[in-house]
């Protein structure tokens, strides 16, 4: 089986990407989601890496390999993944992590700078007959990147923005009123845990205020185990 290959093209310089590989500080605002072990997770993963600044190549322990190559005034994130192992459970699951959190990183830098920000995770099964679409209410959104979409979401929000990209497995959505934020919905793969498949939901969010982001995270929460005890 062939090495898995995902990349995304940034509009700013090399120099500026480099140190979001490197910073943990920085690193937490792209990588992953807000929770208790965040930073233990993103020193594990990056503290050992096999880092080259001047080839701009980064190698996790895990066999992932960063690169950043230039072009056309514009970087391009590329990882590449070793071939997937027989025994791998986890693989597509780190594959489609990696899709949202290189799509997180070049919306961190275009849209605002790799400010800080605040996340909303959520992830379950589906159930027979669901996708990630009929779960929150989509199915009469395209799912073009580009197009402009204006919906009210499954917990009940009205959002409106851009389709920000799409994928086999996933898409995002831009958020004028969150920052602009971004609502990151992916596909998780069947398994013997999951006889429907999954699905998993990053809702990333700027510029709020405490209480805003805790109505918002009770809302979505509180829909979520509704959800899931209703399943």
């Amino acid at each position: 089986m062939s090495e898995t290959v995902i990349e995304v093209s940034i509009v700013a310089a090399p120099s500026v990407l480099w140190p979001a590989l490197r910073d943990p500080s920085l690193i937490r605002r792209w990588f992953g989601w807000e929770y208790d072990g965040l930073d233990d997770e993103i020193a594990q993963i990056y503290s050992t890496a096999e880092a080259d600044p001047e080839a701009l190549t980064l190698k996790l322990g895990n066999g992932d390999r960063f690169s950043l190559l230039e072009q056309d005034g514009k970087t391009v994130v590329r990882i590449d993944r070793p071939a997937k192992s027989a025994d791998d459970d986890w693989y597509d699951d780190i594959t489609e992590g990696w899709t949202t959190f290189l799509h997180l990183l070049r919306f961190a830098v275009e849209h605002h700078g790799l400010a800080e920000r605040r996340t909303i995770y959520l992830d379950g099964l589906l159930l027979p007959g669901e996708n990630a679409a009929t779960v929150l209410g989509l199915t009469e959104i395209e799912l073009e990147a580009g197009s402009r979409y204006a919906a009210t979401i499954a917990p009940g929000d009205y959002f409106e923005g851009v389709v920000d990209y799409v994928t086999d497995h996933q898409f995002g959505l831009t958020v004028e009123d969150l920052g602009p934020g971004l609502l990151s919905v992916a596909t998780q793969s069947v398994t013997p845990q999951r006889p429907d498949g999954g699905m998993s939901i990053l809702l990333t969010t700027y510029d709020l205020s405490d209480d805003e982001f805790d109505e918002i995270k009770h809302h979505w929460s509180s829909w979520w185990e509704g959800r899931r005890q209703e399943g």
